[in-house]
């Protein structure tokens, strides 16, 4: 077991775990919470015998052989599954030993070391390192190449192979997922399932959590505090001792009542027509994070965009690719205001292609793509987070963006985002990956985009900013589209999920569950079991058949979509005369005796713009009810042709 008696530690002059005591016991998978910061890879470095405490005392069970994942490579002109194998010492060391032995022809010990390598393992090491790089998203060409030939992401891969290889009575794991895409992130939950020793897990991914843990131990005040059970059991366990602690109670309650009265006010319009349906799905996520979000430090919303047309972006028989080279074709989708998609698929199969499409990184090959007008697009990359100016301040990056701000104002915006006092003014250089992900996110809020895409959108970030990024997009306008290995994220966004897979995009008729399902289905199987959820053998549509289809659902939906367009128009008129009449009102003068006629007709102005408004909005949404209720009975026409 691991027993921690009033320990204290400190990195410098901070102090991170003050008199906390904990027992961990054999056989436990435990999950180490807390903000980014707080101590948690620190705590592994001590387990690790790396450094020492500053108070109190520690102790590991000595029989134990402890495993955990390296920070750099050691070897970069060692093949794939060669480097893997080397992290098994004790079997490397036994084969060493046998070599020696050999060269001195001692007979009694070559028979002692061979039957300690078999003890070891050595006659299927070879496949189950085969079996773990596959999981982890190597193919059997890779097992053979050089380490070198790896990106750092891949090779921070290959040390998780290496440590899950070697055989351990506690394994530690810090952040194993921030390199993995979803296939292998369903993987290696299955896996660590199966994993007989103690676990010790560092992630702040809520779902792969819930999947691996049993033990909870969160960092609070300097303390650790342990609760049985995995992430859900521990946010309603925590939830209640929040909830004795009367003031952080009560100002909870204050921050909730803000919340609720938002979500009340935009289910009211929501519940307007079936049509809305979607949108009411949205705020009963909204309603589900409301207690988590209501203690989070992190606090922001996405401004309304400018222009929210419809559609944003149409795409017909798209091909797209590099060069000669097809990665993906026949792409046909409209992406709409409300669209929540989350892209599903293996690696390499075409999800950051399609998202690079998207945000006129490339164009198609072939195939008609066109966007609206007033599109404007808020996109989150890696290179994004790279491209950041390191002699700058998140405080400069913002005023960049809206020179009319005064300092106070971006102060305040800013610090919705975790930038508060000096820490809006410090240079980007030494920033953290959590930091510049948040500053980056900060300027695409700011910037009102409506259409959002959002590749790996939460590396780096902790989990108090994840979950505060779920919950303001949940009341975002537009359109977005979401890659991602965060099961919790695309869960509390998602509505729609798209399968990228064998060079085409398709409507995947299922959640994580089915696609976690899909993954381990048998190759061949996979393409049905996206539409039907069964094995089949229907052939596909006559291309020709499906483009007479198509023309007559345009020409059939001709009318309700002119009547979107002819109502978002007249929204947008009336919407700049509300603004202006309520920027007359602000003019003290105008509350004169001698103005009260003037007055009178403003707020008569006003009320009548109110309710144009409000008839439009009607008759949108009960257009965009008549267009998707004909694109449903298109799709089972379809499907049934």
């Amino acid at each position: 077991m691991i027993k921690l008696q009033k320990l204290g530690l400190q990195r410098g002059i901070k102090t991170l775990i003050e008199s906390s005591d904990l027992e961990i016991f054999s056989g436990q998978k435990v999950a180490i919470i807390g903000p980014n910061g707080c101590g948690k890879s620190s705590l592994f470095s001590l387990l690790l015998n790396q450094i020492t405490p500053d108070a109190g005392e520690y102790s590991v069970a000595k029989h134990w052989h402890v495993v955990a994942i390296a920070q750099y490579i050691d070897d970069t002109s060692r093949t794939t599954r060669d480097y893997v194998i080397d992290g098994d010492t004790a079997l490397r060391d036994i084969e060493k030993r046998l070599v020696l032995a050999e060269s001195n022809n001692d007979g009694e010990l070559i028979a002692q070391l061979h039957e300690k390598l078999e003890h070891a393992g050595v006659y299927d090491v070879q496949a189950r390192a085969s079996t773990i790089l596959a999981g982890l998203g190597f193919s059997e060409a890779d097992l053979s190449l050089q380490v070198a030939n790896f990106s750092g992401g891949w090779q921070m891969r290959l040390n998780l192979a290496r440590a899950l290889l070697c055989p351990s009575d506690l394994l530690l794991l810090d952040e194993p997922t921030n390199h993995l895409d979803l296939d292998a992130v369903i993987w290696l939950q299955d896996y660590l399932q199966q994993y007989p020793g103690t676990l010790l897990l560092i992630s702040h991914d809520q779902a792969f959590i819930d999947s691996c843990a049993n033990v909870i131990v969160s960092f609070e005040d300097k303390q650790l505090v342990s609760y049985t059970g995995n992430y859900s059991s521990y946010q309603k366990q925590r939830a209640e001792r929040m909830a004795l602690a009367q003031k952080q109670y009560e100002k909870q309650q204050q921050k909730k009542q803000h919340l609720t009265s938002f979500i009340l006010r935009f289910k009211a319009k929501a519940s307007k027509a079936k049509q809305a349906q979607s949108r009411v799905k949205q705020l009963e996520k909204m309603e589900a994070l409301l207690p988590i979000q209501a203690a989070n430090e992190f606090s922001f919303a996405f401004r309304d965009p400018d222009k929210l047309p419809n559609p944003l972006i149409n795409m017909e028989d798209i091909q797209l690719g590099y060069d000669t080279t097809t990665i993906l074709s026949n792409i046909h989708l409209n992406l709409v205001p409300g669209s929540r998609i989350g892209l599903l698929g293996r690696n390499g199969a075409g999800k950051s292609t399609f998202i690079k499409l998207l945000a006129d990184e490339i164009t198609p090959l072939q195939g008609r793509y066109t966007t609206s007008a007033g599109l404007k697009i808020g996109y989150f990359a890696q290179h994004q987070v790279q491209a950041l100016n390191l002699e700058n301040s998140a405080f400069d990056h913002l005023l960049a963006l809206d020179r009319r701000l005064t300092d106070q104002q971006i102060r305040d915006y800013l610090g919705g985002f975790g930038f508060h006092g000096d820490e809006a003014l410090k240079k980007v250089a030494p920033m953290s990956g959590g930091e510049k992900a948040r500053l980056v996110l900060s300027l695409i809020v700011y910037s009102k985009p409506n259409l959002l895409l959002l590749d790996e959108p939460t590396n780096h970030l902790d989990m108090n900013m994840r979950e505060a990024l779920a919950y303001a997009l949940q009341s975002f306008e537009g359109a977005m589209v979401i890659v991602s290995h965060d099961r919790y994220l695309l869960e509390s966004v998602c509505d729609d999920f798209y399968l990228v897979d064998s060079g085409e995009i398709s409507a995947f008729s299922g959640d994580l569950s089915d696609y976690q399902k899909w993954l381990f289905a048998n190759k061949t199987d996979r393409k049905t079991m996206a539409v039907t959820g069964k094995k089949d053998e229907t052939p596909s549509i006559d291309k020709k058949v499906l483009k007479r289809m198509e023309a007559l659902f345009r020409q059939s939906t001709k009318a309700f979509r002119e009547d979107i367009a002819k109502c978002e128009k007249h929204i947008a008129k009336y919407q700049s005369i509300l603004q202006e009449s309520e920027t007359k009102m602000t003019d003290p003068a105008l509350y004169d005796a001698d103005n009260k006629d003037l007055l009178n007709a403003i707020i008569a102005k006003q009320v009548d713009a109110k309710n144009q408004i409000d008839e439009l909005e009607m008759q949108w949404l009960d257009s965009q009810e008549g267009l998707e209720q004909a694109q449903a009975e298109f799709d089972r026409d379809k499907a049934a042709s």
